[in-house]
């Protein structure tokens, strides 16, 4: 590539800003709300993951651009070049337009779908007398003992408040007071140890709720006796949520995350929602005053604040109505793996493949538990990330160490929002006599590795387990991932030497087939890139294929555009963010990128170079993202196995096909759904494939 190439395809004008770019992936979180061929309560679960991810969005990105305003910083970007500024008014439009259109179809599903459904959300307006005394009692019962008022004032001042706690902003006048008396401020929180909506006595076959916050509204006055109530405004806050963890000099890390984690909740302000029509302009500007935080982005909500009760909301509403939600959805056994069959014995014949949630993460669970039974194992080693709250694979590790096997896991206590979960795991394997480590200084271990020692008749087996997800068997449920079970001995010894390098003082390790970060994944991925070219430039029929969460490395995307112009077909599969832009002509004409998002969550990263028929394949924990590269410990693996490679390049090219779920990044910026017709097959890559597993079984019965 010439120097003039370089710098042409180094220019900002090929590159999305990474922020925007996410708000254009919970731009198509929300469409699923909007798709009327998703079920109603789905539909409405869609909603509740929008403000959920919004909510984090805030709580981290956001909060860390805010944060370069203060400290002055003001340079724009690597890739895109925009300043911190210029991002944070770009988000506050773009989010103020989604919320608006998040608070149009709330608003349809909830005051028109739901009540032909005879399911109703009311508002005290559409409460009879008989449900306006249930509710009355129900407040002096059960909601009136656990508020507390808080008067602001010159000895109280204004509280320091929760982030994302619900609060009610009370305007009260002393009715005993003359005229000139000035007007009292409180603040009341919507307690959060309380259901977020009450069920009404059911009638007629009617299931009927209110939300708790229009029953503290309606009753605001017993709580001020003597005090005229003026206004009640709700609002609710999100602060900053990124920790500062200090490894450097951290005598014990786990206590360095623990203190850290009491601070979260009293970050600076980074949004303010207040609901619309609610709170005058005047009382808004006492509210910001009072939080001194002017940075903060604030947002009129058109209905209720923290739409993320419809989680709870769709679970009681689906117990009753399973009609309303998708049918249910069973993961299958896995092809390679039958209930009859010993895992480890049938992986001593051949490698072990395993899609999930399509099929079942049971013999994942199975693969630790029956290792920590058996008298012959004798060391398990693994890494966690994120697990379930009640998880069956910290159990499993817990009876091995009781068992007497040698167990170290390796406990990533920085998982972002997961911290305190697996400070509590890492507790717990230790008491049980786990070797519990907690990774590499300043580098989140985001790896997912098992390796069981086991020694039969005199001789030592190695058995690893690679995936691209966590070892959560409740995420595997809904997030589409894979991974294997193998006994090849080279990536055996690859295996001891990765935990031993995370483990102990050793010289970075030469493995024989996995390829770790830092760095040495963005070098193996632009080496593949390179041949890929090279095999282009003698064959003409250079393909690249990669599947992933997010593409951000400026490094690779440069790569890929040079691929591109070159002459290689490069198709990319990308859920979330995605900082490349194809269709470019003279850059990345020859790219191509899809985002789907359907039921389930896409999870799994796959890497396919063509290599003129040779076909490799890569699967790995990592992203093509900077901090996958040079901030993480991450392992991509390659396929041996002809038959995986196979059902791998199968799943690849079915969702290339899909034009049900996928939106496609044009060279404009926008993502748009494939065009199709009524002569058009509709292929949905995630149903097909959850039909072809239980098609798969009905064959095999």
């Amino acid at each position: 590539m010439t120097e003039e190439q370089y710098k042409k395809i180094a220019s900002p004008e090929y590159y999305n800003n990474r922020e925007l770019s996410w708000l254009a992936f919970n731009e198509r979180v929300l469409q699923e709300a909007e798709d009327e061929r998703n079920p109603l309560l789905e539909r409405l679960r869609f909603i509740a993951i929008f403000s959920s991810n919004l909510d984090e969005f805030y709580m981290v990105r956001v909060a860390g651009l805010q944060d370069q305003v203060r400290a002055g910083f003001n340079k724009p970007e690597n890739k895109a070049g925009l300043t911190p500024k210029e991002q944070l008014a770009a988000i506050e439009q773009k989010t103020k337009e989604l919320v608006d259109r998040q608070m149009e179809v709330y608003h349809q599903l909830t005051k028109e779908l739901l009540p032909k459904e005879k399911v109703f959300i009311h508002e005290m307006k559409d409460l009879d007398e008989e449900q306006l005394s249930y509710v009355k009692e129900y407040f002096e019962e059960i909601i009136f003992p656990v508020l507390t008022p808080i008067a602001v004032d010159a000895y109280r001042p204004f509280p320091t408040l929760l982030s994302k706690t619900h609060n009610l902003l009370v305007m009260l006048e002393d009715q005993h007071g003359g005229k000139e008396q000035q007007k009292k401020v409180a603040i009341v929180q919507v307690p959060a140890v309380l259901d977020r909506f009450i069920c009404l006595p059911k009638r007629n076959g009617k299931m009927e709720v209110i939300l708790i916050e229009e029953v503290i509204m309606h009753n605001i006055d017993i709580l001020f006796k003597g005090f005229k109530v003026q206004s009640v405004q709700s609002f609710r806050l999100t602060r900053n949520a990124d920790l500062t963890i200090h490894e450097e000099g951290a005598r014990d890390l786990l206590t360095e995350i623990e203190k850290e984690l009491k601070k979260r909740k009293w970050g600076s302000v980074s949004r303010v929602e207040v609901r619309k029509g609610e709170m005058q302009e005047n009382v808004l500007q006492f509210l910001i005053r009072e939080l001194d935080d002017w940075d903060a982005q604030v947002f009129n909500i058109k209905g209720p604040l923290d739409l993320t009760y419809l989680f709870s909301f769709c679970k009681v509403v689906g117990d009753l109505r399973e009609d309303l939600q998708y049918e249910s959805f069973i993961p299958q056994p896995p092809q390679d793996v039958s209930s009859d069959d010993n895992i480890f014995e049938k992986a001593l014949k051949q490698d072990l493949f395993f899609h999930h949630p399509y099929e079942s993460f049971s013999p994942i669970v199975d693969f630790v538990t029956e290792a920590a039974k058996d008298p012959n194992v004798l060391a398990i080693k693994q890494t966690l990330y994120r697990v379930s709250g009640n998880s069956p694979v910290i159990q499993a590790l817990k009876l091995a160490a009781e068992n007497g096997k040698q167990v170290t896991v390796l406990v990533e206590l920085k998982a972002r929002f997961d911290e305190e979960n697996n400070v509590l795991w890492a507790k717990q394997l230790e008491q049980a006599g786990c070797l519990v480590i907690y990774g590499m200084h300043n580098l989140k271990t985001h790896s997912k590795i098992t390796l069981v020692v086991r020694k039969r008749q005199g001789r030592i087996e190695r058995f690893i387990h690679l995936g691209t997800g966590n070892y959560n068997d409740a995420t595997a449920k809904i997030y589409t991932d894979m991974g294997i079970i193998t006994t090849k001995k080279k990536l055996g010894i690859d295996a001891t030497n990765f935990f031993n390098y995370l483990s102990g003082y050793t010289e970075k390790p030469h493995y024989h087939h996995l390829v770790v970060s830092p760095f040495d994944i963005r070098e193996e991925f632009i080496r593949l890139i390179d041949l890929e070219i090279e095999y282009h430039k003698k064959h003409g029929n250079g393909r690249i294929y990669a599947k992933m969460n997010s593409l951000t490395d400026k490094d690779l995307i440069m790569k890929m555009y040079e691929a591109s112009i070159a002459g290689v077909q490069v198709h990319l599969i990308i859920r979330g963010i995605c900082c490349l832009q194809p269709g470019i002509k003279g850059v990345s004409e020859n790219i191509t990128v899809i985002s789907i998002v359907g039921r389930f969550l896409e999870h799994s990263r796959i890497y396919w170079f063509h290599h003129n028929g040779e076909n490799k394949i890569y699967l790995s924990s990592a992203d093509m993202m900077t901090r996958n590269m040079i901030k993480r410990v991450e392992i991509l693996f390659p396929i041996f196995d002809t038959g995986i490679k196979k059902r791998i390049m199968h799943v690849v090219k079915l969702q290339l096909q899909d034009n049900s779920k996928a939106r496609v990044l044009e060279a404009d910026g926008q993502y748009r759904y494939k065009k199709v017709d009524e002569k058009t097959e509709i292929i949905d890559s995630q149903l097909i494939q959850e039909r072809d597993a239980n098609k798969v079984l009905s064959d095999e019965e």
